[in-house]
């Protein structure tokens, strides 16, 4: 079953922050990036995904992180992202990723932030029981 656009979802770290960084939440990387995030999906040439903010995805070595996932896709988890300059690469990346029927965008395709920020590939949750 391939899922549809708007089922996939950008989970946004907005504990993020490099070390040494703001204690004020609001002011930390993530939560910036998340900000920026909102308001660039906003926009109507925008990719439709649902956004959502996490308290921690674990990769605090490699601020600021994000997930993107969808039913039946792999679920990729990217790290080292500017929150001040990847709002478009992020975007670019959600695009190709909702243009695939598995999640899977193939490595030369991907946005080089994604490339190289990879963290972790997650395969899809099965449902059923002869998985």
């Amino acid at each position: 079953m391939v899922s549809s656009p708007e089922e996939i979802c950008l989970h946004v770290c907005v504990t993020c922050r490099q070390a040494g960084g703001p204690d004020d939440r609001a002011l930390r990387p993530g939560a910036i990036l998340h900000r920026a995030l909102i308001e660039a999906l906003e926009q109507p040439d925008a990719p439709k995904v649902r956004v959502e903010a996490v308290e921690c995805l674990s990769v605090c070595k490699r601020p600021c992180t994000i997930a993107v996932s969808g039913p039946g896709r792999w679920t990729y988890i990217y790290g080292d992202l500017n929150a001040e300059t990847s709002v478009e690469t992020i975007l670019d990346g959600l695009r190709r990723y909702a243009a695939t029927a598995d999640g899977l965008v193939p490595w030369r395709e991907r946005p080089e932030a994604f490339r190289k920020g990879v963290v972790a590939r997650i395969p899809p949750f099965k449902t059923d029981s002869a998985a």
